[in-house]
């Protein structure tokens, strides 16, 4: 950025520097009405970023219009950054913003005779005093209508200079107002302000008025050598010498005679005052006596200022704040107004205002609400986040004493209350039916702002990003504070889970850590909470889907389903079991599929015929703690097959065949039956037939196997004299899982066989037992008939011996052949 400097000439011949109106130190534009010429000045102070590619002759010229503009554009455009210029009763008030005057404002006092840095001490010297209200962004200046640079005449004049400097150069801000004030002086009046302590009294002497620094300050007609005026302090706890009023100036007094009025000032705590209590307030007190003597006759002047120095306290949400009744004879009790910021309330208003207003013992007690509209309130991290307020309390005391002469008192008292706890206010709102957490966090001061939202560990920048799940927002109260509301879904994973045994519930927790900031500054404060929920859990119910090749279940999980084992009858549901009993499983965290296809474990069939039959598939539900059984997901599905082979496990072999595709074409047999030919179908339904028979019976053969055991039997059916076709059915059953083979008619299996239908022709007719002929139909039920003949086997015996022929031996196969010890019944 360009800056452009320029020596302007002011009229008391102050040099003031023009800044590029667009830098970030110079004050904010005000919309305010501006001649032609001055918006002429701003329009080419606007063009002045390009001001460094000008060349010098252009540049000159340049100066040269904004010199020509200037002269006749007035002031105005250098006091933009002034929010107010007002004349009050008995000061004048400048504020000014901050921005524009940078964090350390400097003034100046103008007069005829030059210009004069107000100081901190100087102004306390001279009837300044300066408020810097960061709260507000804000400077105010106030300057007593007796300050030292004051010019008298119709009114009271002031001129300051505001400096601000960018960048190494001062800018000057000329800020000038003439007050006339119409509120009539009073004898006697005292204003006690932030940093001095002023009287004026109306004076009676023949003095002209005006001012000096010699020994005749107060009377330059009495200006002999031996008409001196002096000055003596009075204090009651010794006795001080009497001094000029040129070594009372240097000493920080200043004496004046304005118009009509002497006046006197002085800062607080100078040796020549003291502190005293009255009615057990603490006050200041100075007490001068101006006194001259003029050839035979003595004039004396009684100058006193008393002022409350009580800085107040708090109590029950009140700022308290007390002045003596009787700073001053009174012949009854004193008028009171007051008010905050320069603006008072009479006596009977104060009420409505909030404000209290007390006499007790001969004390004024003044009560401030904290939340009084005027006051400042500012936020501050000190354990915990507290809050102060502060108060510009402005207050007049009028009395009236026996010569119904009137002293009137003008308090300025800034107030501040101690550090108050200023807690959050955070509440639960949620409702477990919306299935959401929600938070609420209220009472945040408008200076506190929320930066980030800390969920079980895991930060997150305000505002979210709309990619989360969660949700705050943010609501503004006319209280000017500020609440916010968090939203959480109980189930996200983010939210702590877990189950209560004592609760029987699903307990969900989240902890909160919301990260907050006071304005302006950096400086966190942390505020934690944490929220709970119970719901109550349920066993989990499979959704079901019956298929041509068997049967599918899906879970969708919930956060809680960890405390369930699923169990397929007395076994555990793993990826492992599934592989060995041949289902498709598929376990992730959002679903559990499992696909169970016809005849594998877990089945349970019935209803069996040639048109179909009912399988059942039970999925248990067992608690994982306590190992109970809490619920099941009972499945039941008709499937219609052309045919086909159930090994059950208590060894049956049923099975439904289709037998068209080894008949010869056009004929259609009249009789089926297996090796043994006592046994016929259960149903017949042209070429379809239906066996059902134990694996043991109707002439079955046992082959075994280094690791497996089958069972195999042919159904026939006769097409000719020379040849005899039909199926073979067989069931194959894994020798690890079987208990028994035969005993006493009984078989046991862990796992069902695995069945195979396989066509063959025979060459050589098989002769039955004996030839039951069974007419065609469609159902007919079974008959079995095992003759002395053909006795069942009630065991087998299986002799293994390793390494050396014995019992066992291949046959052509590479079958291991079984000898078999029959006994009969």
């Amino acid at each position: 950025m360009t800056l452009l400097s320029l020596a302007v000439c002011q009229p008391e011949g102050r040099m003031v520097a023009i800044v590029d109106p667009h830098c970030p130190a110079c004050p904010a534009q005000q919309n305010h009405s501006a001649g032609p010429r001055q918006a002429a000045v701003r329009q080419t102070v606007s063009e002045l970023s390009s001001y460094s590619a000008l060349s010098p002759v252009e540049r000159l010229s340049l100066v040269a219009l904004l010199l020509s503009l200037w002269s006749t554009a007035g002031c105005d455009f250098f006091v933009e950054g002034v929010l107010q210029l007002e004349c009050h009763d008995r000061y004048f008030m400048i504020a000014v913003d901050l921005a524009a005057t940078g964090e350390v404002p400097r003034f100046e006092a103008v007069d005829g005779t030059g210009t004069y840095a107000i100081t901190e001490d100087y102004a306390a010297k001279c009837g300044y005093s300066i408020s810097i209200l960061s709260l507000l962004g804000l400077v105010e200046l106030r300057a007593s209508y007796f300050s030292c640079h004051t010019e008298k005449g119709a009114g009271f004049s002031f001129r300051f200079n505001l400096i601000t400097t960018y960048e190494g150069v001062d800018a000057y801000y000329a800020l000038n107002k003439t007050c006339s004030p119409h509120l009539l002086w009073s004898p006697r009046e005292v204003t006690c302000e932030v940093n001095y302590m002023e009287v004026s009294v109306r004076s009676e002497l023949p003095c002209q008025s005006g001012s000096s620094d010699d020994s005749s300050t107060l009377g330059p007609l009495y200006s002999s050598s031996t008409e001196v005026w002096q000055v003596t302090f009075q204090n009651p706890y010794q006795q001080l010498p009497p001094m000029n009023l040129s070594q009372a100036r240097q000493e920080g007094y200043i004496f004046n005679l304005v118009h009509d009025r002497i006046v006197f000032r002085t800062p607080y705590g100078q040796p020549e005052s003291y502190r005293t209590e009255v009615t057990g307030v603490p006050v200041e007190v100075v007490h001068a006596t101006v006194f001259s003597r003029q050839s035979w006759v003595v004039v004396m002047v009684d100058l006193i200022a008393a002022c409350s120095m009580d800085k107040g306290s708090y109590d029950s949400g009140y700022m308290i704040w007390d002045t003596p009744e009787a700073l001053y004879p009174s012949l009854g009790t004193t008028q009171i107004s007051f008010g905050l910021n320069g603006n008072l309330v009479e006596e009977a208003a104060v009420v409505q205002k909030g404000f209290i207003m007390e006499r007790y013992n001969s004390t004024v007690q003044i009560g401030i609400p904290y939340d009084a509209e005027g006051g400042y309130r500012k936020s501050f991290v000190s354990d915990g986040l507290s809050e102060f307020y502060i108060f510009n309390l402005y207050l007049k005391q009028t009395s009236v004493d026996e010569r119904h002469e009137e002293t009137v008192l003008w308090f300025h008292r800034t107030l501040v209350t101690p550090l108050l706890s200023s807690p959050l206010f955070t509440e639960d709102q949620t409702d477990v039916n919306d299935g959401t957490f929600s938070i609420y966090l209220g009472k945040v001061p408008r200076d506190v702002e929320l930066t980030s939202v800390q969920l079980t560990g895991q930060e997150f920048a305000v505002p979210f990003s709309d990619s989360i799940a969660y949700t705050l927002t943010e609501v503004r109260h006319s209280n000017k504070s500020h609440s916010y509301t968090l939203k959480v879904p109980l189930h996200d994973p983010i939210v702590v889970q877990e189950f209560s045994k004592e609760k029987a519930a699903m307990l969900h927790k989240l902890d909160i850590n919301y990260t907050l900031i006071v304005k302006p500054g950096d400086e966190p404060y942390y505020h934690t909470f944490s929220v709970t929920a119970l719901m109550a859990v349920s066993p989990p119910s499979f959704d079901v889907v019956c298929k041509e090749s068997g049967i599918d279940f899906k879970l969708a999980y919930r956060s809680f389903d960890y405390l369930w084992d699923f169990m397929i009858g007395s076994d555990r549901l793993t990826p492992a079991l599934a592989a060995n009993y041949g289902y498709t499983m598929s376990n992730d965290s959002q679903n559990l599929l499992l696909s169970v296809p016809l005849f594998t474990h877990g089945y349970k069939y019935k209803d069996i015929g040639l048109k179909g039959f009912l399988g059942t598939f039970t999925i248990l539900v067992r608690d994982r703690e306590t190992a109970g059984i809490l619920t099941s997901t009972i499945k039941t599905c008709l499937f219609n097959t052309t045919e086909f082979i159930m090994c059950s496990t208590n060894g049956w072999m049923t099975v439904v065949v289709d037998l068209s595709a080894v008949l010869p074409s056009g004929e259609m047999p009249t009789r089926f039956h297996l090796l043994n030919s006592l046994c016929v179908p259960k149903a017949v339904d042209g070429t379809r037939v239906l066996f059902s028979f134990p694996l043991h019976s109707c002439g079955s053969t046992v082959k075994l196997a280094k690791e497996n055991v089958t069972y195999q039997n042919k159904i026939y059916f006769d097409t000719s004299e020379n040849a005899v076709e039909g199926m073979t059915v067989q069931c194959t059953y894994p020798l690890a899982s079987l208990h028994r083979l035969f005993s006493s008619h009984k078989f046991e299996s862990d796992k069902e066989g695995v069945g195979s239908i396989i066509p063959f022709v025979e060459t050589t007719k098989v002769v039955p037992a004996k030839i039951t002929t069974v007419a065609p139909q469609r159902t007919r039920s079974p008959s079995l008939h095992l003759p002395p003949s053909y006795p069942t086997a009630r065991y087998i015996k299986v002799y293994r011996v390793h390494n050396r022929p014995g019992q066992f031996s291949k046959g052509p196969t590479g079958n291991l052949q079984v000898k078999t010890l029959l006994h009969y019944a």
